[in-house]
C-alpha cells in the first residue's frame, strides 16, 4: 500500500511516499481503509523529533475510512462499517490497524473527509471548553489562532456555551473566518499588540482564560491577559516551546497554567464516546461548523505540513489516499 513514512526526523522532505505492506489487524484491532487523513500540529512535533518516536514510522494521528477487517476479540465493528478515530499515529497511508477503543462509527450524516477533520480537533475543543477551563455565560476567553482548525471549532463551542470569544489571527481574511465562526472581537496581532487590545476590549479586566497553541511567541502576554484567577491553558506550541517559567509570576493574579494533551481527556471508552457523539450531534443538527482548508493527495504531505507551519491555512488540512 502508499503511505508516507519517515526514517529519520528532520524538515518537511522527510515525509516520503513509499511502498509498505498493508498491516494485519491483531487482537483487538481493527482495519480501516482510509478514505481521509487529518493533518494536526502534533505530526509536526513527531516529525522533527520534538515528541520522540522511533523510526522509520508513519504518521497521522486522526483519519477516517472503512473497516475492510476485524482482529480477534473485536466486538461491535464489522467489515463496511464507516469509522473515525483520532490519537493513534499511522493515518497518513492507505489502510491502518487501529486498537477497537479509539474507534468510533459515523453517523449517515458525516462523511468520511468531515469526521476525519473533525475528530481530534473537535475533541481538543470539547475538552478545552467543557473540561480545562469549563465556560459559560459571563466568562470571557482568549483563543490564539481563531482561523486554525481548532480555533474555529472552539469559538462555536464557547458561543454555544454563552461565552464572551475574542480571537486572535494575522490577516484580515482569517478575521473575518473568525468573525462568521461568532468571535465577538478579533484583534489582528499583525497590526496591534494583542496584550494592549485585551486590555482595551475587557476595559481593564482581562480574560478569564487565555487558549493558547501558539507557545513561545505568546505565552508571556497571554499571562497579562488574564483576570485575577485567570487560566492560561497551552494546548501547543507552533511557535517552539514555551521556555522554562518562574512560578513566582503567577502571583501577579494568582493564576493558573495548564498544559493538557486530548489523551488525557479520553482515558476511557466512555468519554471519548460522549465527545465525540456531541460533535456528531451538532454535525447533524447544523450547528457546528467545520472548514476543510484543503484536500491533498497523500503524496503530497510534505506541502502540508510546509503549509501548516508556515500558518498559511485557514481550518483544517486534509490528506486523501
Amino acid at each position: 500500500m502508499h503511505a508516507i513514512q519517515v526514517r529519520a526526523h528532520g524538515g518537511p522532505e522527510v515525509l516520503r511516499l513509499t511502498e509498505v505492506p498493508v498491516p494485519e489487524p491483531g487482537a483487538g484491532e481493527v482495519l480501516v481503509r482510509l478514505e481521509a487523513a487529518g493533518v494536526n500540529f502534533i505530526d509536526v512535533y513527531h516529525r522533527t523529533g520534538l515528541y520522540p518516536v522511533d523510526t522509520p514510522f508513519i504518521p497521522g494521528m486522526e483519519g477516517a475510512g472503512v473497516v475492510e477487517a476485524v482482529g480477534d476479540g473485536v466486538t461491535g465493528f464489522a467489515p463496511g462499517d464507516r469509522v473515525a478515530y483520532a490519537f493513534h499515529r499511522g493515518s497518513y497511508a492507505a489502510y491502518a490497524a487501529v486498537p477497537a477503543f479509539r474507534l468510533v462509527h459515523l453517523p449517515h450524516e458525516v462523511d468520511a473527509r468531515t469526521g476525519a477533520a473533525v475528530m481530534l480537533q473537535g475533541m481538543t475543543a470539547h475538552y478545552l471548553s467543557h473540561s480545562t477551563y469549563p465556560l459559560g455565560r459571563g466568562k470571557r476567553a482568549l483563543v490564539h489562532a481563531a482561523a486554525g482548525g481548532v480555533g474555529l471549532l472552539l469559538i462555536q463551542m464557547a458561543k454555544q456555551l454563552g461565552a464572551t470569544v475574542y480571537g486572535t489571527v494575522s490577516t484580515e481574511e482569517k478575521a473575518e473566518l473568525a468573525r462568521r465562526a461568532g468571535a465577538d472581537q478579533v484583534i489582528l496581532y499583525t497590526r496591534e499588540d494583542f496584550r494592549a487590545a485585551t486590555e482595551r476590549l475587557t476595559d481593564g479586566r482581562g480574560v478569564h482564560v487565555v487558549y493558547d497553541s501558539v507557545g513561545q511567541a505568546t505565552f508571556e502576554k497571554s499571562l497579562d491577559c488574564l483576570a485575577p484567577r485567570g487560566m492560561l491553558v497551552l494546548f501547543g506550541q507552533s511557535s517552539g516551546p514555551v521556555p522554562p517559567v518562574n512560578l513566582q509570576v503567577l502571583a501577579r493574579g494568582s493564576f493558573f497554567v495548564t498544559r493538557p494533551v486530548l489523551g488525557h481527556y479520553i482515558l476511557t471508552r466512555d468519554e471519548l464516546l460522549e465527545r465525540a457523539g456531541q460533535i456528531f450531534a451538532w454535525l447533524a443538527a447544523g450547528s457546528l461548523e467545520v472548514r476543510v482548508h484543503a484536500a491533498l493527495p497523500l503524496g503530497e504531505a510534505a506541502e502540508a505540513h510546509r503549509l501548516l507551519e508556515g500558518r498559511k491555512t485557514a481550518g483544517k488540512l486534509l490528506l486523501v489516499p
